[in-house]
């Protein structure tokens, strides 16, 4: 009898891990190497994405967040970065997307050296414009008009941080308009302040502009038109870069991605809402709320 009893005591720690083993199968657990129990591949739920910190891309990848996280169950992570590094980690496969790619001027040189790199998952925006912008108010039309009407614009031109891009151009169009004004540098924050206290005055002003910004949003504004022969600023879109796999290793978060799209009047308003917030994922999350049809547009179609 003790021989029989102690033959059982050696069963049961056996008989315990199998009925364990068989309790994961019928759960649909996983294996190590990350495959469902019925032979299925385990899902990824995870989005690693990498933005500039600039005011659009601040809005929207927020929003992207939010609506991962609550709508398809997503584990989020967001990286700001230059746009060096940004591509660099894309294309190395460290991160999921880039966030912001302006073509075809912007971001030309990236996109030239990580074409093989990347995938082009369509563009989140199209119409971005840079140029000079005047409240509507004003009553001229054309860049040509300015030097007519320096006194009404103290002869100054209001722009941001002085080794910006727009700058530089801005630079190369007063030589080639012969405008006799001064380029006032100062910051996308003083460049705004300065345009709130002309338009609350009703006082004429000039300043570096571009769109996608709140500054469309809040006031009524107009670009300057370019002379035909002088052009120095051209239309295009914002696009979306994936690194290379991710429509066959995440194709619900790559089908997201490529329906994300936005017109001006929304990210214009977006813009806006997180511009005017002290956190911009609770903004954007109260965005998402209040704009149900448009974010059903964007989610994949359920399998």
């Amino acid at each position: 009898m003790r021989e029989i009893l102690r033959r059982t005591r050696r069963f049961i720690p056996l008989l315990g891990l199998l009925l364990l083993t068989g309790l994961a199968v019928a759960c649909g657990g996983t294996d190590s190497g990350g495959q469902a129990a019925d032979g299925m591949a385990a899902v990824d739920k995870t989005a690693d994405l990498v933005y500039v910190n600039w005011a659009e891309g601040v809005a929207y990848t927020n929003l992207a967040k939010v609506i991962l996280e609550d709508d398809l169950g997503y584990d989020v992570t967001l990286t700001a970065a230059d746009v060096a590094p940004a591509y660099t980690a894309v294309a190395q496969g460290d991160k999921d997307a880039f966030m912001e790619t302006w073509l075809p001027v912007l971001h030309k040189d990236y996109v030239d050296r990580f074409k093989d790199q990347v995938v082009d998952l369509g563009h989140v925006y199209e119409g971005t414009q840079s140029g000079l912008v005047v409240p509507s108010y004003v009553t001229i039309d054309k860049i040509s008009e300015l030097p007519q009407h320096g006194d009404q614009f103290d002869d100054e031109i209001i722009g941001i941080d002085a080794g910006a891009g727009i700058m530089k151009t801005t630079e190369q169009l007063i030589d080639d308009y012969g405008l006799d004004y001064d380029l006032v540098s100062s910051s996308g924050p003083a460049m705004t302040a300065a345009l709130k206290k002309a338009v609350d005055s009703d006082e004429w002003i000039v300043i570096t502009g571009w769109k996608p910004h709140w500054m469309f949003g809040r006031w009524d504004l107009k670009f300057l038109d370019q002379d035909a022969d002088k052009t120095m600023w051209k239309t295009g879109n914002i696009h979306i870069m994936g690194r290379l796999g991710l429509r066959e290793d995440k194709p619900e978060l790559a089908q997201f991605l490529e329906s994300y799209f936005f017109t001006d009047a929304q990210l214009s308003d977006l813009m806006l809402a997180i511009r005017e917030a002290d956190d911009p994922e609770t903004a954007a999350r109260e965005w998402k709320n209040e704009h149900p049809d448009l974010v059903a547009t964007w989610l994949p179609e359920k399998s």
